[in-house]
């Protein structure tokens, strides 16, 4: 499974961007999955929630995973690998695109704006691949401009190997 990590504080935009890419790849054609990962746990998926927001802008199949909960409602323990689980699920995907989880292996993008008061990720977490933003971080790695969604989406694949 080709996945790549959209990472970010609370508030900075990374729902917003995923459902923008999502919709643009499925327009030029690509089958893209979704993943919405999150730390919390809660009752999965409702009208509006960003899993079910990720699915209205084409992802198929579209999953979210939080705490011990994984939907498409399978139960999922400590030991258990979520994206291991989900591998033949997205078989078909040319790509699948998580929103969160910072503790991954696979490639992260930080979804970060300076008005919300915060420094990225990047300042103190290895591993991350490129900021995307607006603003200037002064971090020595590569910054995409937030606005221009059909260049983001052709530098994310390119990152993903896809």
């Amino acid at each position: 499974m080709r996945r790549v990590h959209l990472i970010g504080h609370s508030g900075h935009g990374k729902t917003t961007l995923a459902v923008a890419l999502i919709a643009h790849w499925t327009v030029a054609g690509l089958c893209v999955g979704s993943i919405k990962h999150t730390g919390h746990v809660h009752e999965l998926d409702a009208p509006g929630k960003d899993s079910w927001r990720h699915r209205q802008a084409g992802a198929h199949p579209a999953a979210i995973i939080a705490g011990d909960r994984l939907a498409l409602h399978l139960p999922l323990h400590v030991a258990d690998n979520p994206y291991a689980l989900l591998t033949a699920h997205y078989a078909g995907c040319d790509l699948v695109l998580v929103e969160g989880d910072v503790g991954t292996t696979a490639p992260q993008i930080e979804v970060w704006r300076d008005g919300l008061g915060v420094p990225p990720l990047a300042a103190t977490r290895a591993g991350i691949r490129a900021i995307i933003t607006d603003d200037r971080t002064g971090l020595p790695l590569a910054h995409w401009p937030r606005q221009d969604v059909p260049r983001l989406a052709a530098q994310i694949l390119e990152l993903a190997g896809a």
